[in-house]
């Protein structure tokens, strides 16, 4: 716990710097809901195939999901996702004439959810 899931377009491959974008993010994690570094798991998943309204040239996305032990509090999330939405500002961007659009969802893990 966090379990951190970044989905990023195809798009963004060659100007999104993953790894600095983990070490940036764990720490506002941390720091946002309590946790531990050691605790901030996150991979990235590269998505080819995907459609904005009825656009397929000129967009990129950028989805991130941070699964929580179940018990923080609404604002808590609130919190963490906006910070998140400013990490991405400062650290992602598009190639020129590329809009991103940017999502963070912070869901509660499910109640069978077990770590060693």
């Amino acid at each position: 716990m966090p379990q951190i899931t970044v989905d990023y377009s195809g798009t963004l491959a060659e100007s999104f710097d993953r790894q600095a974008f983990a070490l940036a993010l764990h720490p506002l994690v941390v720091t946002t809901v309590n946790a531990r570094p050691e605790a901030c798991k996150t991979r990235f998943r590269k998505v080819e195939d995907f459609v904005i309204g009825a656009e397929t040239e000129g967009h990129a996305v950028l989805h991130i999901e941070i699964r929580l032990l179940h018990g923080r509090p609404d604002e808590t999330k609130i919190r963490l996702a906006n910070a998140v939405l400013a990490l991405i500002a400062a650290q992602v961007e598009p190639a020129d004439g590329v809009t991103l659009h940017s999502s963070v969802e912070i869901p509660d893990l499910d109640v069978t959810f077990r770590k060693r």
